[in-house]
């Protein structure tokens, strides 16, 4: 229960009998890598246009690119996910265009959630559902579209996400207790980054791990590199057929966040920098880059190349992004009734008006 499950060392030295195991071909692992590269610099993005106020806050995702996109890869197209708001991997491997994302976080006059919330993303061609803000609330609605899909007698599994303080709320509990007694298509999976904002996980939790706390509730838990790209892609095809035959799970999957909580923490406060640079030498990209370049499935010329190339998409892709107008003021009247009460649409003409005057002026 408590033993890591890894298949790429901190070096990208692999280990033969389990790598044997996989079903991967060469192309598929460098499209992995791809995925991964294409996060850590729209990532790196995101970061900088908040800093210069074109965006609201942002919770970066370097160090936990390996978690999302290894199960993204390892899931088929009619599951769902209840993704957290550090999950940028999910949206590229299902298809979301860079674009749209960006629009997304920019929260300009094409963003498809029209400036609600932050840093979440969702829609239905994707079968992402766009989460909530406060910590594991989401996981009740996951684990009930779990329920309803076993008794629909869908052909899918729930990806439910959350992070390691996402498991002391009650929410939780609640969740993963419903889904054993029901024996329910659901895989949680835990970003164990070891820090719920400043909280470091071992007061967190006494448990010996997080994965442990399955067996109360009698579904099996797994423990897994979460910086090992190989290893969740392949705990996620064996969690996903468990889930698929009446075994839910909970998937630890270990990692370290290498950056800020979101653009309004200061992580010095509470970490060291010498904690940071020890923990980025097991850093996913750096891990499965060896891996690749070692075992000649990918060069170190075609990767300086590679990266060149999505360096130069994001970046035409955030000059078109940020040209692209504001939402018009009355947006934030708009989807709450489908059909406007009279004191609303006064109250949204007068806003509407002062706010023109005002650009006039």
């Amino acid at each position: 229960m408590s033993e890591l499950y890894q298949i790429l060392d901190e070096e990208g030295v692999v280990n033969k009998q389990l790598i044997s195991k996989i079903n991967l071909s060469n192309e598929q692992m460098l499209e992995m890598y791809k995925h991964m590269l294409i996060v850590r610099i729209l990532d790196g993005w995101l970061m900088r246009l908040q800093r210069m106020g074109r965006a609201a806050i942002h919770a970066p995702n370097e160090g936990q690119e390996a978690i999302a996109v290894g199960v993204a890869h390892a899931s088929e197209k009619q599951d769902y996910f209840f993704p957290t708001y550090r999950d940028l991997g999910l949206m590229i491997v299902r298809g979301a265009s860079i674009r749209e994302i960006l629009n997304r976080w920019l929260a300009n006059s094409q963003d498809p959630l029209k400036g609600h919330e932050f840093a979440i993303y969702g829609g239905r061609k994707y079968n992402i559902v766009p989460t909530t803000t406060p910590v594991s609330v989401h996981l009740a609605a996951a684990t009930g579209f779990a329920h309803a899909a076993k008794i629909r007698k869908d052909n899918l599994v729930v990806f439910a996400f959350l992070g390691d303080g996402g498991t002391s709320k009650g929410d939780f509990h609640e969740s993963i207790n419903w889904a054993g007694v029901f024996r329910l298509p659901i895989v949680y999976v835990c970003q164990n980054n070891q820090y719920a904002i400043s909280l470091p996980v071992k007061r967190q939790t006494a448990s010996e791990t997080i994965s442990i706390k399955a067996v109360a509730y009698g579904i099996r838990g797994m423990r897994v590199d979460g910086n090992d790209i190989l290893a969740v892609y392949s705990a996620t095809k064996e969690a996903r057929e468990s889930a698929r035959n009446g075994m839910p799970v909970l998937m630890e999957c270990v990692t370290y966040r290498l950056g800020s909580h979101t653009t309004s923490d200061d992580p010095s406060r509470y970490r060291t920098q010498e904690e940071v640079e020890q923990m980025r030498k097991k850093e996913p990209l750096r891990r499965f880059k060896n891996y690749l370049i070692s075992n000649g499935i990918l060069s170190e010329k075609e990767e300086q190349e590679l990266r060149k190339e999505i360096e130069k998409e994001i970046e035409d892709e955030v000059k078109i992004a940020v040209s692209v107008p504001p939402l018009p003021v009355q947006t934030i009247f708009e989807d709450v009734y489908s059909d406007m009460p009279w004191h609303l649409k006064e109250e949204m003409d007068l806003v509407v008006k002062e706010f023109e005057e005002d650009h006039q002026s």
